[in-house]
């Protein structure tokens, strides 16, 4: 099958993206965050779906533009159908039908926890790992062991009961009087404390599953329970309270991966989603499979977090697979890989 040019939209949360593809070579990838939430400590979605509707126009046409392509030249519209914001979603949704309705091309709905997975698979990533193959998708809003049989079929064995891993480093930081987005902030404040000085409570979960609400809860009552003997002791250990939760969630990640790896009896883990950026979690990994003889795949930075790209490249396996939308097709905020 001939390659596809490829217009990627993305828009299921605070990131407005496009990009441009073509089959899964990646031509322009432009992501625009929006910066106000933070002063709400959170995404609001009726904020995120009009700051949406403001940009998307502009960051298409820069995704053109870069990419040195005019409207005229597409032959294929992909976009994020779930799951995420309703109405973040349900921009990105109608803003691709138009195209594909004026343009008289094929539309691709795209499940956008699969295109973070096939990320992996950009023709710019130097290695890439062979299918079948063990998953971590870890973000603000889920956290997920997936066994990836081939591009179209994903197996998820293991997923978090409560809160995402994303979520509990987000909530961690604003504790610790950290600004928001406090994920990565916290990675880099963990940078420079002893990881070890504070010890918190591994998650007792059965199976490949994940809880991370009593992790959280814990690191709230040391708190509140070491500021009765001291007011200044966030301000004074910021820094090891930051490495030494980040080092817990870490070490739980790890040892969920290992289960799961056992269970599935394959030796080839991939990360993906925005704490795959993590600092800590990237370099236990990696050490882990040089000593345990597992192969390890770690996305660019630039495929961690929400782009359009991941899009382009999953819409590319999906025209492959003859899977192909129509104008009937609806936002998800819940989809089930």
């Amino acid at each position: 099958m001939e390659d596809k040019l490829i217009l990627a939209i993305e828009s299921s949360c605070d990131e407005t993206s496009a990009a441009v593809l073509l089959g899964a070579k990646v031509l322009s990838n432009e992501v625009v965050t929006q910066l106000q939430h933070a002063q709400y400590g959170g995404v609001v979605p009726e904020i995120a779906s009009r700051a949406h509707q403001t940009m998307i126009t502009a960051v298409v046409q820069a995704a053109l533009k870069t990419a040195g392509r005019e409207l005229r030249d597409l032959d294929v519209i992909a976009v994020t159908q779930g799951p995420g914001l309703m109405g973040s979603l349900l921009v990105g949704i109608s803003f691709a039908k138009s195209l594909s309705l004026a343009l008289e091309i094929p539309l691709v709905g795209v499940n956008h926890m699969q295109a973070h997975i096939l990320a992996h698979f950009a023709d710019d990533c130097e290695n890439k790992p062979s299918f079948p193959f063990l998953n971590l998708t870890v973000s603000g809003g889920h956290t997920q062991l997936v066994v990836v049989h081939s591009p179209t079929r994903m197996e998820v064995v293991g997923e978090t009961i409560d809160d995402a891993g994303g979520e509990a480093f987000d909530k961690a930081a604003k504790v610790l009087g950290l600004d928001y987005p406090g994920g990565p902030l916290l990675d880099k404040m963990a940078q420079t404390g002893d990881a070890k000085k504070f010890s918190f409570p591994i998650p007792k979960v059965e199976g490949l599953n994940f809880s991370f609400s009593g992790l959280k809860t814990s690191l709230l009552y040391f708190l509140r329970d070491n500021q009765k003997l001291n007011q200044n002791f966030i301000e004074e250990e910021r820094a090891n309270l930051c490495a030494s939760f980040q080092h817990t969630v870490v070490t739980y990640l790890l040892r969920q991966i290992q289960r799961g790896l056992t269970s599935t009896k394959t030796n080839q883990i991939a990360i993906c989603g925005g704490v795959s950026a993590n600092s800590e979690l990237r370099k236990q990994l990696t050490e882990y499979g040089v000593n345990n003889g597992v192969e390890v795949f770690i996305p660019q930075f630039k495929y961690c977090t929400d782009n359009a790209a991941m899009i382009g490249i999953a819409a590319h396996y999906l025209m492959e697979a003859n899977k192909i939308s129509d104008l009937k097709m609806v936002p998800l905020s819940r989809y089930p890989l």
